[in-house]
């Protein structure tokens, strides 16, 4: 055999144990990036009480103080050896501002908690000095809606109160979100902030703006006990026919009079009747809607229909793409209107949003849909073909200034909404 053909040699012990020391110092690495990062952890939670304190303009000082003297170290600049301490001074100077200890105890009220959008709300800061010592003067925030309130709490003696009212913007429909209400302690020029929480957010219903509708407004659901659909089936209450008895039919329903004229057992059928199941269903899509005053307008619309449902006692699921609302009472379906709000893109189309909403809802006997003018009317023949025909489909086509109508397309109702005092006029003439 020749040299060539010999088989390779072991590795020398050289290098295994190279490899070994490698692959110990490798761990070893790990090991310590590990520990490491632990203790950096660590050493964060343990500095977050003071680090927290610096507000956003206090770490961009501090940064300007650290370049500031270190551009005059290098460069020997006393200027800037000048700004570097006078910005480290007013860091120094302003840790004084946010020691203190306060002791209160604060109530965020909203009268009334509901209230329809257009009408006045009022809020309530009633801060109570709880502590054995006077309190000093403090800041209090409290954010309300997307804006923020501040009031300044004057010292207090010990068990002395301090009120202050302020009135909540309810022009439009909306939960709006009161606090919480923090104290805040710090600085002048904004370099330390210290916030004490001593509430949890309040909410305010501004619902929508409904219009009355009679007591089954209907129309839209003919029979509230039941109504008889096309399907046959072996029991219940609406006789069609008899036929020969099966294997398996029960025995309460053989027609015992026409089996011994006969000769042949004979069973009744029936046609199945349900109790009336009302959907109601707004697409939320934005693109649908030419502007948020349309908007607007649907969700009334949509709310006005589902209170006088309700009201009459009907079974009703309310789903929009992001919701699905609660009808237990009207107070609670019109808490969840104040939540509808548009979306973009949720569904590829509104037959799959229907779909999806609906598949674990029982059969309706009637669906109720709330659109707006961008929404093509060709779309709203999907819903009659998506339930079938023992299902009478109704849809409110929102074009705000329009003048209202009612039309029809193949076997669905079409009625244009263009304000919302036509409502009821137009709901007393729909006849499914």
């Amino acid at each position: 055999m020749s040299e060539t053909e010999r088989a390779p040699s072991p590795p020398s012990q050289t290098r295994i144990a190279l490899r070994t020391a490698g692959g110990s110092l490798a761990a070893s690495a790990r090991s310590l990036g590990r520990g490491a990062g632990s203790a950096g952890r660590a050493l964060a939670r343990l500095a977050r009480p003071v680090t927290r304190v610096v507000s956003t303009t206090g770490w961009l000082v501090a940064g300007a103080a650290v370049a500031s003297l270190a551009i005059a170290w290098a460069f020997g600049w006393v200027e800037f050896a000048f700004l570097g301490f006078t910005l480290l001074a007013a860091l120094v100077v302003s840790v004084a501002f946010v020691f203190g200890r306060m002791q209160f105890r604060v109530v965020v009220e909203l009268r009334p908690a509901r209230v329809v959008a257009g009408e006045r709300a009022l809020g309530r800061l009633h801060v109570e000095n709880a502590g054995a010592r006077s309190s000093t003067p403090s800041r209090m925030e409290l954010p309300v809606g997307a804006g923020l309130a501040e009031f300044i709490v004057p010292g207090l003696p010990p068990g002395g109160e301090h009120e202050e009212l302020f009135s909540v913007p309810t022009n439009r429909r909306a939960v709006i979100v009161a606090g919480p209400a923090v104290s805040v302690r710090g600085d002048q020029l904004g370099l330390l902030r210290r916030t004490v929480r001593w509430t949890d957010p309040v909410e305010l219903f501004v619902h929508p703006v409904t219009a009355r509708l009679r007591p089954s407004a209907a129309g839209l659901v003919r029979d509230l006990e039941g109504e008889i659909t096309k399907t046959i089936t072996n029991s219940d209450i609406s006789f069609h026919a008899l036929r020969a008895y099966e294997p398996g039919d029960a025995l309460r329903n053989v027609h015992w009079r026409t089996s011994a004229r006969t000769g042949q057992l004979m069973v009744r059928q029936y046609e199945e009747t349900r109790r009336s199941q009302l959907i109601l269903v707004q697409p939320t899509e934005s693109e649908h809607y030419a502007s948020e005053e349309e908007f607007e307008l649907a969700v009334s619309v949509l709310a006005s229909i589902g209170v006088q449902v309700i009201r009459d006692a009907t079974r009703l699921a309310v789903v929009t793409e992001g919701l699905r609302l609660r009808t237990a009472t009207p107070t609670s379906f019109l808490d969840d209107s104040s939540r509808i709000e548009p979306v973009r893109g949720a569904f590829a189309s509104l037959r799959e949003f229907l779909r999806e909403a609906t598949k674990r809802l029982p059969p309706p006997s009637v669906v109720i849909a709330v659109a707006g003018s961008r929404l093509p009317v060709a779309d709203l023949r999907t819903i009659e073909a998506l339930f079938g025909p023992d299902t009478q489909t109704i849809a409110f086509r929102v074009e705000l200034g329009a003048t209202s109508r009612i039309t029809r397309i193949g076997d669905t109702i079409v009625v244009t909404v263009g304000e919302l005092s036509e409502l009821p006029r137009l709901v007393r003439r729909v006849r499914p």
